[in-house]
């Protein structure tokens, strides 16, 4: 206390802020991803229709109507997404058929996601987030790699921000459909 008596107005009301900024971000951490409470409801996914890569066509999540669904926001040129794509490409082809996965390729030139998606051995439906980077806005992310799992209903009942584990995967699916282990 002795300490806080020689501080100017100034001073304390920045160490008074700080503490606020602290106990905010703390807070909004551990809020789970549809809200708070007891009765809370996941948010709901926002739709999106992208460029296919690797085939021709589209990728939506719209096409997915009734499946549980993981989408990934990665690119090419990311050291993080680099590191999780093989793990999702590996999940991906153990738990096929019980859990829909989409891959978002974000501000990247197609010919360097595709090379990285065969060297990962991606063998999921990806999708090229256009200039106007609409997706990537919808989701609030903020940065790259994103995952989102999503229920049947295409709610989104957990997400992670950066490379995304085995373990994270394995739970996430499991919340999305118990059958997904």
């Amino acid at each position: 206390m002795q300490r806080l008596r020689g501080l100017g107005r100034g001073q304390l009301f920045a160490i008074a802020a700080a503490m606020v900024g602290v106990v905010v971000i703390l807070a909004l951490s551990v809020i789970p991803a549809g809200g708070t409470g007891r009765h809370a409801q996941p948010a709901p996914a926002k739709n999106f229709t992208l460029v296919a890569l690797g085939h021709p066509g589209q990728v939506s999540l719209r096409s997915l109507a009734g499946q549980p669904v993981i989408v990934n926001f990665f690119a090419s040129w990311c050291g993080p997404c680099q590191r999780e794509t093989p793990l999702l490409a590996s999940f991906y082809r153990s738990t096929h058929g019980r859990v829909a996965l989409i891959g978002i390729d974000v501000n990247d030139r197609a010919s360097s996601a595709l090379a990285f998606m065969r060297k990962s051995g991606v063998t999921y439906p990806v999708g090229t987030e256009p200039a106007s980077e609409s997706t990537v806005i919808a989701y609030g992310l903020p940065g790259l790699p994103a995952t989102f799992f999503l229920d049947a209903r295409h709610r989104i009942v957990k997400r992670v921000y950066g490379a995304v584990t085995r373990a994270e995967l394995t739970s996430g699916a499991a919340l999305i459909n118990p059958r997904a282990k």
